[in-house]
């Protein structure tokens, strides 16, 4: 089973977007918690999150790791939103392999080449799941859930992923 976590800062509407989209994955048991990690928002994002049932902490993304339930991990970016049928490929994913894994990205959610080349990656937007064991370990040096993602070696996942909008 895996802990959701998801790091925000003033991000109410896209929290409410990607939650949706975890759904599935709760009733089918695969979700075990939702951690919304903040990091100062003045919007209704509490709101969101204790509507939803998400356990809100407000210091950043190492209290939320300590915090998680599950074994395994999966950061998302407020905003993004998985496909159905996410929950067989990550579940079969963490069954068999230890390494970091990343969605593939949707079909409709691929920027255009030269886009993609001379825009700044954001090493979360793909999501990232994670064993909580080398997140805790990733987390003692990083003070972001972005920078907890950037430059893992990963696997790529069959499941797919439509991207949060760029702030």
């Amino acid at each position: 089973m895996f802990s959701v976590l998801i790091e925000t800062r003033d991000d109410e509407e896209g929290l409410a977007r990607t939650l949706a989209s975890l759904i599935g994955g709760a009733v089918e048991g695969v979700v075990r918690d939702v951690i919304v990690c903040d990091t100062g928002s003045t919007d209704q994002t509490h709101r969101v999150a204790d509507h939803a049932g998400c356990h809100f902490v407000a210091g950043g993304i190492a209290a939320g790791i300590r915090q998680a339930k599950g074994d395994w991990l999966l950061f998302l970016e407020p905003g993004a939103r998985l496909s159905e049928g996410w929950t067989d490929d990550v579940v079969a994913h963490t069954a068999r392999q230890t390494m970091p894994a990343r969605f593939s990205r949707a079909r409709g959610s691929r920027a255009p080449f030269l886009s993609r080349v001379f825009s700044g990656n954001r090493a979360l937007a793909e999501g990232l799941v994670i064993s909580k064991r080398q997140a805790s370990s990733l987390a003692k040096s990083a003070r972001s859930a972005e920078a907890i993602a950037r430059g893992l070696a990963t696997k790529r996942l069959n499941a797919e992923i439509w991207m949060a909008p760029p702030k």
